[in-house]
């Protein structure tokens, strides 16, 4: 989508700039990273359709498939007290499938019989604004702040009767966020973060624990498990029980 591309750039961008003026400022930390995140596809979900319609389940009837994709990020951390450190990342997050209907949905509207075959593509492409303060920075970890997450979705079905629908939605998504770890070595730091939100009978929510290693040559690596669940309660017409979940993979330079 254009807009995961054009964050992309962004992160780029505020790459150059951040590392130009950490080399001006040594008490500003800057961390540039990325890699690949193997998500899981399963739930259910509909859109723009009467409460009494059956939902699609992105396993049976979609016939979604695993995907490694990939996530891209910046944090930059300062010593002011009272201004939040930032985080800003890029996830794609796309799985798309192809198979014969278990059973008659609803979607957009439209209705797909049973066994019909049916080619979809379901993306949840989104950019996470992190503003955190750090609690402890030590031995032990601690950070609380809020997580703004960006969410551009887009579903679309292709029956090989029925012809093609889509729907979209786009949302940003205020949401609490939450960090805590140990460094029980120089260099190793294992921990656990999270961001979740309910409202109105929706809830979002984006947990990951990793395991990192920096090395005395600015580079690090890192790796862990990712999984986000959105329960969604007619968001721009969506209602959706998803989950997305699988291991990632990483690198990073922390200057």
């Amino acid at each position: 989508m254009k807009q995961h591309s054009l964050s992309i750039a962004l992160l780029a961008g505020l790459t150059l700039s951040a590392a130009s003026f950490s080399a001006q400022a040594d008490f500003i930390g800057v961390q540039v990273g990325g890699g690949a995140w193997k998500h899981d596809p399963s739930g259910d979900l509909r859109y723009k359709s009467g409460s009494s319609s059956v939902s699609a389940d992105l396993d049976d009837d979609l016939h979604m498939t695993t995907e490694t994709e990939g996530y891209a990020y910046i944090v930059i951390e300062h010593p002011v007290p009272l201004l939040p450190n930032v985080r800003l990342m890029s996830t794609k997050l796309e799985n798309s499938g192809s198979g014969l209907l278990s059973q008659s949905i609803v979607f957009n509207n439209v209705t797909y019989t049973a066994s019909e075959n049916v080619a979809s593509t379901l993306n949840l492409n989104q950019i996470d604004l992190t503003l955190y303060w750090e609690l402890l920075d030590n031995v032990v970890s601690l950070d609380f702040g809020l997580n703004f997450k960006n969410l551009d979705g887009e579903a679309k079905l292709v029956g090989d009767t029925t012809g093609s629908t889509s729907g979209s939605f786009s949302a940003t998504i205020p949401m609490l966020y939450l960090m805590a770890g140990v460094s029980p070595m120089e260099g190793l730091f294992i921990g656990a973060e999270g961001s979740v939100v309910k409202y109105s009978g929706s809830t979002i929510s984006d947990f990951t624990a990793k395991v990192s290693y920096t090395t005395s040559f600015l580079l690090g690596v890192e790796g862990g498990y990712r999984r986000q669940v959105y329960t969604l309660d007619d968001l721009d017409g969506s209602y959706a029980d998803m989950q997305f979940s699988g291991p990632f993979l990483g690198a990073y330079l922390k200057f």
